[in-house]
């Protein structure tokens, strides 16, 4: 009778013990080729958090928008259907952060050492403490690099944009932005450029060089233009009820592990940049253009009105700000 009782209390704890060893599972979805930047450092993000968690926490990372597309995926983070993604910083404004779309603005990082100032400075935590009132939890920001321009034509001076379809995240900065060149912006998911540019429903878009390699663009676009005009970044954020629920000795690993990812991923999007640019003029697909310094001021010209356009949805003190910073580091 004794021992029955004791296989019975056994059995009874065993549901308790087997669930005490189930991971934690992070659902990592984003929308973009495992070969980029972003899609190498959500890799090593799973790396880095499943050795020093030593099996208690789980990374599952779906690239290439295999769950959710532009529009959708936010939605999903707020309703916990994935935990973890890495949206371009454009994606806020529509959300209802409009500050972000501070990113978004021509010219207003003049180099890689104001970017990494504010990113990393105030005013990157300021951004990212906004987020928090929607149920997000800021954690890192990924750099993509700065954008050039593509098209089926030559796009040297700003009248070779007018009429032309291009393509944009939904964000009103970068509406402004096309429409002053003179061009049509058209808003379209990421996953859904390279057909849109196959098949004429878009003349043209704007990239860092690496998304337009990996996702074969240029196999549909003639010419580019090294414009390096705007900035794409990413922030990487977690549905908060999520972390805040998770053990403290958790967040701490998974913080580090994010750190390290950082890092990781700073240092590898210039080089893969680089190297998607070089790919794309090896292909013979897609005609490279470089600026010269006259067409590069005329292009400035034309798009800095922007700034003043933006200051009531984004600012004028947040635009100010980093200005100040640009200042500082030039």
């Amino acid at each position: 009778m004794r021992l029955s009782h004791l296989l019975l209390s056994f059995v009874c704890l065993l549901p308790g013990a087997v669930l005490a060893q189930q991971p934690i599972v992070i659902k990592f979805s984003h929308v973009v080729a495992v070969d980029t930047p972003k899609g190498q450092a959500a890799l090593r993000f799973k790396e880095l958090a499943e050795k020093a968690s030593q099996g208690k926490v789980k990374v599952e990372v779906f690239p290439n928008s295999q769950l959710y597309k532009d529009k959708e995926e936010l939605e999903a983070l707020q309703l916990g259907a994935v935990q973890m993604l890495a949206p371009s910083l454009a994606k806020f404004g529509p959300l209802g952060v409009k500050e972000y779309e501070v990113f978004d603005l021509p010219y207003i990082f003049p180099n890689k050492a104001t970017l990494t100032a504010v990113m990393d400075g105030k005013i990157g935590q300021d951004l990212m403490q906004k987020l928090e009132s929607k149920g997000i939890k800021g954690l890192a920001y990924w750099d993509n690099g700065f954008k050039i321009m593509s098209a089926n034509k030559p796009l040297r001076s700003v009248a070779d944009f007018k009429g032309l379809k291009m393509r944009i995240q939904a964000s009103k900065v970068l509406d402004a932005q096309m429409r002053v060149l003179g061009a049509n912006p058209q808003v379209l998911a990421f996953s859904e450029v390279y057909q849109a540019l196959g098949n004429g429903l878009v003349d043209g878009t704007e990239n860092p060089p690496s998304n337009m390699y990996t996702q074969k663009m240029h196999e549909v676009q003639k010419h580019l233009t090294v414009s390096n005009h705007g900035y794409l970044g990413y922030a990487v954020i977690v549905n908060k009820k999520f972390w805040d629920g998770l053990p403290a000795d958790i967040r701490k690993i998974l913080e580090k592990a994010m750190a390290d990812a950082t890092t990781y991923e700073r240092a590898i999007a210039q080089r893969d940049n680089e190297l998607a640019l070089d790919a794309i003029k090896k292909s013979g697909k897609t005609a490279i253009y470089q600026q010269t310094p006259a067409e590069a001021a005329e292009w400035k010209k034309a798009m800095l009105p922007v700034h003043k356009e933006m200051e009531g949805r984004i600012g004028a003190d947040l635009i100010k700000a980093i200005g100040q910073e640009a200042a500082r580091n030039k």
